[in-house]
């Protein structure tokens, strides 16, 4: 059952308590560059851990890889099967494969093994979808889930040789365990309303920030519908950002269409970094964000 708690308005509500100052003395044209595990791309704007996307156009999930190889952007995926991922990798999008916390571990390695083995340029674990709400561990689509310890996430770490990225951290205390775990980096989400009255991602952001001292990227999933929503994500020292519902309703037009819909955010970035001195990613600065009471 797909949720549909308050947890979604709630993020969006943070997202519009955050209000950006603007700095126009000495600014300058900016750049969108970025540069993640030695590759650069030209857009922090990144598609987000999606699957099953045939439901929604014809060979959905290559149409939508294909729309991050044109933006010149990083590309995740979620489930699917093996043929699909390489057709995904063929499209010469720089690819991150999100593999869900299977109840037998050696689905997992297999399917990191696979990821390796086809060219992803990272691989990682999509932790929320451990339990199933109701006191017992998830399903999904009649695969059996299970929560992971600290040790077994080391395990799949060393397994991979890759970067490996953790999927759904919400806290402080996850973030702590993924580092101590060997992770490369973690996409602080709560899955669109996994649970109710989830903490906005940018209300923790800083906070789970701070246990990395800066030696890991962290990104930001859930509800970024805008360039604007990108800065502040930015602003506040995420590495990049991930969108999937907004670019959604695009891929019935096509990869030109969805790969449009990532250039007109990441323009719309540019403007708020203009307009805010900002000349390039790594210049972001924290206190041009002012909070209203939320």
């Amino acid at each position: 059952m797909q949720l549909t708690s308050n947890s979604d308005k709630i993020t969006r509500d943070y997202f519009d308590s955050l209000l950006v100052e603007t700095r126009y003395l000495d600014a300058v044209l900016p750049t969108t560059e970025m540069t993640l595990f030695g590759e650069t791309f030209r857009t922090p704007i990144m598609t987000a851990a999606l699957s099953h996307l045939h439901n929604t156009a014809q060979n959905g999930m290559t149409v939508y890889a294909r729309a991050a190889a044109l933006s010149g952007a990083v590309h995740w995926v979620g489930m699917g099967s093996e043929k699909e991922l390489e057709d995904i990798v063929a499209t010469g999008a720089h690819t991150i494969k999100i593999i869900k916390p299977h109840a037998d571990n050696r689905v997992v390695l297999r399917k990191i093994e696979h990821a390796v083995k086809v060219g992803c340029m990272a691989v990682g674990m999509d932790i929320d979808h451990a339990f199933n709400g109701k006191g017992g561990y998830d399903e999904v689509f009649g695969l059996p889930m299970k929560a992971k310890t600290t040790e077994e996430l080391k395990d799949f770490v060393e397994a991979a040789g890759l970067p490996f990225i953790v999927k759904g951290v919400l806290s402080a205390k996850d973030a702590d365990k993924c580092l101590k775990a060997g992770c490369a980096g973690f996409v602080v989400s709560h899955h669109h309303g996994m649970i109710q009255y989830a903490v906005p991602p940018l209300m923790v952001l800083e906070e789970i920030i701070s246990v990395t001292g800066g030696e890991v990227p962290v990104f930001v999933d859930c509800g970024i519908e805008s360039g604007m929503d990108a800065y502040k994500c930015l602003a506040l020292g995420a590495k990049a950002v991930s969108v999937g519902r907004h670019l959604m309703p695009l891929l019935k037009d096509g990869a030109e269409a969805v790969a449009g819909g990532i250039d007109e955010m990441t323009a719309e970035l540019a403007g708020v970094m203009s307009r805010t001195g900002v000349s390039a990613l790594d210049k972001m600065d924290a206190t041009v964000i002012h909070r209203r009471a939320f």
